[in-house]
């Protein structure tokens, strides 16, 4: 059993783990996968497979019956996951059994409101931290109503991203940098997550208006990142970028398929 007191916690395991990828000029890779699909057992076997695989961090998904941010392929598998009985508490549970396993990385919960209003978000955010994760993104939370949230996760030192997209306002990019911690996740685009063939044309007018604005906050990029050209292409623009759908769709066949996208996208951001 992985002994966590050896290992960085929380927000500082957050912040060390862009200290690492920034000196090895790279960005770091946050894969997206949810507890329950195809079924409970397999999905940890695939998170281990990528912790094995060299990820840098993980997005951890919570089903949600109404996942607003999300594609057709997630939206299928937080359905499965949901048909399969995955409620928050199993996702905390599969937390600590990750961590009993030996996974290492950091880990974000990344989840919708409302069940963790249903949970009670003092609790939630008290019971992650002795499950063993990091920090918690909410996709519909904005953060001129995440002040509770906020303070919760403060007080447990776990990190708390927000959200920022191509229609923001220099208003908007300001509280954000201001507010969030961790990293800022970056949509890549207007929409919900899935696989393109290409990245948006002015990403790199985009990614730069940010920095204008973000300074030191780490950039992780997400929503459409699917293969190695695309984690070429993002490299010398980001701090991090987030693979959801793709890795999704790879699980369906099994924890091996999914370790070798894995270790295609991390070459990628190596190389």
């Amino acid at each position: 059993m992985i002994d966590l007191t050896d290992i960085e916690r929380g927000i500082n395991a957050v912040s060390a783990l862009f200290e690492r990828t920034r000196a090895q000029n790279r960005p770091a890779f946050w894969p997206y996968y949810p507890i329950g699909y195809p079924d409970y057992e397999t999905s940890l076997q695939i998170i281990i497979a990528m912790a094995e695989a060299g990820v840098d961090g993980f997005e951890i998904g919570m089903p949600f019956s109404d996942p607003l941010a999300d594609g057709p392929i997630i939206q299928a598998a937080a359905q499965r996951a949901l048909e399969n009985g995955v409620t928050v508490r199993a996702c905390l549970r599969a937390v600590s059994e990750l961590r009993a396993n030996g996974v290492r990385q950091p880990m974000m919960m990344m989840g919708y409101l409302n069940p963790l209003l249903a949970y009670g978000l003092e609790a939630f955010v008290r019971d992650a931290r002795a499950a063993g994760a990091d920090g918690i993104v909410v996709p519909d939370l904005p953060p001129e109503e995440g002040t509770e949230l906020a303070e919760f996760c403060q007080r447990e030192s776990m990190a708390l991203p927000f959200f920022l997209a191509p229609t923001s306002t220099a208003e908007r990019i300001a509280l954000v940098a201001e507010r969030a911690t961790g990293f800022i996740y970056v949509v890549s685009l207007t929409g919900v997550t899935g696989m393109r063939s290409a990245l948006p044309d002015d990403l790199v007018s985009f990614v730069a208006r940010l920095r204008e604005h973000t300074h030191e906050l780490p950039l992780v990029l997400g929503f459409g990142i699917s293969q190695p050209a695309h984690v070429s292409a993002i490299k010398p623009l980001v701090d991090g970028f987030i693979v959801g759908s793709a890795l999704v769709r790879a699980g369906a066949e099994g924890a091996e398929t999914v370790r070798s996208l894995v270790e295609a996208l991390c070459l990628a951001a190596r190389n």
